[in-house]
């Protein structure tokens, strides 16, 4: 059997202008992944990343501590396939109506504008778009210029398909990716609903990892959600 590693990129630049670039805690949180590996000896046969700067960059932290460590980090191939579904723009698309026909998302919206602190902003703008984007899975909200549910979850599993074909018996590849994608792995590993596909994506923290076992005919979750590496509370997040 060979194993597979999926990560998710380690924290990204929430409520800046620029979202897709790593906070310093981002950084902190890849470069201890890639020192908690590199000093338990995980080697990787084949390393893929996804194509947002979120995720190159948490990839490019791990390999640099194996480096330090004097340790291979094979090179990272690229593949678009592992992108996030656009929950921003399904937010941002879909707001301004709801906003006037909606009571609840009225409310949520309101608390997270009135949110005083940093925490308190992060709680309620994930409560206000684990809303929306799960009506969005359900189809009761359809928008142009995005792309949809099933259309993500196609892309995903043609991407890991083509991945895990590429490589030999017995290897050790990791991918670098966001929770959507994971979320799907593990749909493709325990045959989850859609809305259960959601939740587990949105169980992942930062700079996580979960563990699965695959061959010809076989695509089993091992570990969920792990971060060995993140032994302080101050370490860990959700976004």
């Amino acid at each position: 059997m060979s194993r597979l590693f999926v990560v998710r990129h380690a924290q990204a630049s929430f409520l800046e202008p620029n979202y897709d670039k790593l906070s310093s805690l981002g950084e902190t949180q890849a470069r201890l992944l890639g020192e908690y590996w590199a000093g338990h000896g995980e080697t990787f046969d084949r390393a893929c990343t996804g194509p947002r700067v979120r995720q190159k960059e948490t990839a490019r932290f791990v390999g640099e501590a194996y480096k330090k460590a004097k340790l291979n980090f094979p090179d990272l191939v690229e593949m678009p396939e592992f992108d996030e579904y656009q929950g921003e723009a399904v937010l941002k698309e879909s707001l301004p109506q709801l906003l006037k026909t909606d009571g609840t998302i009225r409310e949520l919206y309101q608390a997270f504008q009135e949110s005083r602190d940093d925490q308190a902003r992060r709680k309620s703008f994930q409560k206000l778009f684990e809303l929306i984007v799960c009506r969005w899975v359900d189809g009761e909200i359809l928008l142009q210029d995005v792309e949809p549910w099933d259309d993500f979850r196609v892309r995903v599993n043609r991407g890991l398909t083509t991945f895990l074909n590429g490589g030999g018996r017995g290897e050790r590849a990791v991918v670098f990716s966001s929770g959507g994608p994971i979320g799907l792995a593990v749909q493709r590993a325990l045959d989850l609903s859609p809305q259960n596909t959601l939740r587990v994506s949105w169980m992942a923290q930062n700079c996580s990892f979960s563990e699965f076992l695959y061959s010809r005919d076989r695509f089993t979750l091992t570990t969920f959600n792990s971060f060995p590496h993140l032994d302080q509370q101050s370490l860990q997040s959700y976004r």
